[in-house]
């Protein structure tokens, strides 16, 4: 990985260029007291930003570490290639019309190639770039206003958009921020090796990224590693959901696993939380920051208003976390502070009859901590607002949940359930207090839920990635080609024979075991094109059935019976993030319930499994008010041949699906198969 600690902490900064950017750059390191000097450099004026300029590159006293450069595309060649030869550390390339610009200018492919040619092996951000704020040091590659402060020690965050990256620095939610930066176009380096390399810092306890596209999946699986090899927790916010897949699939599967669905695989599979807003990315972030991985998914909640309990217990439904009911210990320490009159429970109502008394407060808040399930404690309280009210009143809870947490050594959580009744005045009184100052319910169990599953997450294999194929458009293969290419690596499929003409139907037919299935091949989706028919139970039933059928070949195959449910497993080729299996309720239902899960390959079967049973068919797998369940080994063998295959032709295949997967007590067998791939170059 390439060194980018000069360009990250730099003991000297340069600043190209005269214009109010620049300006910016030289003010804002002076206003974060930025020990080295900074450097502007302009051929014609005296000043800027306050401070002596020099007129060249050569008149600079020594060599810069870090460069923000900010001239125009051209000159930015110019000057990358100057600095490259002076031995300077890496810059900030500010300018655009790059190859982000192509479709407009023409040019910005050439002009990137340029660039890049000019840096060589030196560090260069962006094109297109506002830079970055080193908050621990004061150095301020960046060319605008910002909110931050100075930090000891904190989480860094990484954005794709600038503006964004601005807005981030504006937080006042006691969050406190290491660095923060944007990537600009990548040219050079990617979101990745920037993210890697703010990690390395000591200093640097998380790290949080915005991502609208990962361009490098090797760099991105090399970030995540060494952010586990360094202990530090990743969390995402990923945009762009895309329904490019959904457009040209030929089958449910595509539209079930678009690029959301392989982005969401890929961050699970990393270990990488994933979060749905930018206050959920800040509050992850803060518990992370704070408590680091979590030990468990079990979380006691306290508040002294019925209404808030079960406004947290309803928040907690549909996500990944526990309120587990108390146990002795916890009812005994909780009677003996609250008295008679408190109905225990998880989450806890601990009412107003202790309000004002810290250490009855610190009593009870230390009792509900205590279970041997509780991983973490969520105090849900909101202050009032100090310039109409007086929170005085409130300092009874700062007294007694920092007595808990001292006391009794797991996280504890002030929550607020709005944002603006827990200002960041409170928030470091509650920092003092050990206590971790959080905003929003749905955020604060959200940050929870990632940290839990951090705490548990597994090392695992790298990607099996899709190469570009070299030849030109996919074919789809017949049904029958399909299940018997797969049959070859171990897929259940029914007996069948393929009938090539209906005048030779009725011979066909009178060999057949009955009850059979009759299919019309060449039909994506037979069922709504009237190309099926079951339960046919003999050869005029199976005439009969083709009349009204479009195409001239059929299928007539085993009925399968006894079927406890339909699945679908099926792969796309994802460039953007691998080959997505996914699996869900299959046959009519798919597109319905809409129920499915997806994983990357390779996989391991505990994996399908645990997708298998986050399903909202599993009842029905595993047996529901008393009828058979399915045969859960015949399930997986199904999704390891189908994965087999996939691994196998993986230079070759856009997309494989059965649907549906008629699953029995007994068996797990392709009712239908579908195979969509490139021929392999001769």
């Amino acid at each position: 990985m390439r060194d980018l600690s000069r360009l990250f902490q730099p003991r000297s900064i340069a600043v190209i260029g005269g214009g109010a950017w620049c300006a910016n750059v030289i003010e804002q390191c002076a206003k974060m007291g930025f020990a080295g000097p900074v450097w502007p450099v302009h051929p014609t004026r005296s000043e800027l930003g306050g401070v002596a300029a020099f007129a060249s590159l050569d008149a600079l006293p020594g060599v810069p570490d870090a460069v923000f450069i900010g001239v125009n595309r051209t000159l930015t060649i110019e000057t990358v290639a100057r600095l490259r030869a002076m031995g300077a550390g890496g810059a900030v390339c500010f300018a655009s019309g790059f190859r982000e610009a192509q479709a407009e200018t023409g040019d910005g492919d050439s002009l990137q190639e340029a660039l890049l040619a000019a840096a060589g092996e030196m560090p260069i951000i962006g094109p297109n770039c506002y830079g970055f704020i080193n908050y621990l040091d004061g150095a301020l590659l960046w060319p605008d206003q910002h909110g931050g402060e100075r930090a000891e020690r904190g989480v860094a965050v990484l954005t794709q958009s600038s503006n964004m990256a601005i807005n981030i620095t504006m937080q006042a939610r006691a969050l406190p921020l290491a660095y923060v930066g944007t990537a600009g176009n990548q040219a050079q380096i990617g979101l990745s090796e920037i993210g890697a390399a703010m990690l390395e810092d000591p200093r640097v306890t998380a790290l949080g990224l915005h991502i609208e596209g990962i361009g490098d999946l090797r760099a991105f699986e090399a970030l995540a590693a060494r952010a586990r090899a360094l202990g530090k927790p990743v969390v995402a916010l990923k945009v762009g959901k895309s329904e490019q897949a959904q457009k040209a699939a030929v089958s449910h599967t595509a539209s079930l696993a678009g690029s959301d669905a392989g982005a969401r695989a890929l961050l699970r599979r990393l270990g990488i939380g994933q979060v749905e807003s930018l206050p959920g990315l800040l509050e992850a972030l803060k518990l992370l920051h704070f408590a680091g991985p979590l030990a468990s998914n079990g979380v006691a909640s306290m508040s002294c208003s019925g209404g808030e309990a079960s406004l947290m217990a309803d928040t907690g439904l549909g996500r990944d976390i526990r309120f587990p009911p108390l146990d002795e210990g916890q009812r005994a320490g909780l009677r003996a502070a609250l008295g008679p009159m408190v109905a225990l429970a998880n989450p806890l109502d601990y009412h107003t009859f202790i309000w004002g008394d810290g250490a009855a407060m610190g009593r009870t808040f230390a009792a509900m901590m205590g279970g041997e399930e509780i991983a973490m404690c969520c105090l849900v309280v909101d202050f009032p607002r100090i310039d109409r009210c007086s929170d005085a009143a409130w300092d009874c809870v700062l007294e007694g949940a920092g007595h808990a947490a001292r006391a009794v050594g797991k996280p504890l959580a002030l929550v607020a359930t709005l944002p603006e009744a827990l200002s960041e005045r409170v928030a470091a009184r509650a920092i003092a207090e050990g206590l971790i100052p959080m905003l929003g319910l749905d955020e604060t169990l959200c940050a929870i839920e990632i940290a839990a599953r951090m705490g548990k997450a597994a090392v695992p294999e790298p990607l099996t990635l899709p190469g570009a194929r070299k030849t030109g458009a996919a074919h789809v293969l017949s049904e029958a080609e399909a299940k018997a290419a797969l049959a070859s690596h171990g897929l259940a499929v029914p007996r069948s024979e393929r009938v090539e003409s209906r005048a030779a139907l009725g011979e066909a037919a009178a060999r057949a075991a009955y009850p059979v299935v009759l299919k019309s091949e060449g039909l994506a989706h037979k069922t709504e094109a009237g190309g099926v028919a079951l339960g046919l139970k003999d050869t005029a039933a199976v005439t009969q059935a083709a009349g009204s059928m479009p195409g001239e070949t059929f299928l007539i195959e085993e009925m399968i019976d006894g079927g406890v449910a339909e699945l679908l497993i099926g792969v796309v080729r994802d460039p953007a993030h691998g080959f997505v299996l996914t699996l869900g309720a299959g046959g009519t239902l798919t597109e319905i319930l809409r129920d499915s899960g997806s994983l990357l390959l390779p996989t391991t079967e505990d994996a399908v499994r645990d997708t298998l049973h986050g399903l909202r068919i599993a009842p029905v797998l595993a047996g529901y008010r008393g009828k058979p369940g399915a045969d859960m080994g015949a399930i997986l063998a199904a999704v390891m041949a189908v994965q087999d295959y996939v691994l196998a032709h993986a230079d070759e295949i856009d997309e494989v699906e059965i649907n549906p997967l008629i699953v029995t007590p007994t068996r797990a067998v392709a009712a239908d198969a579908l195979i969509r791939k490139g021929d392999k170059d001769e």
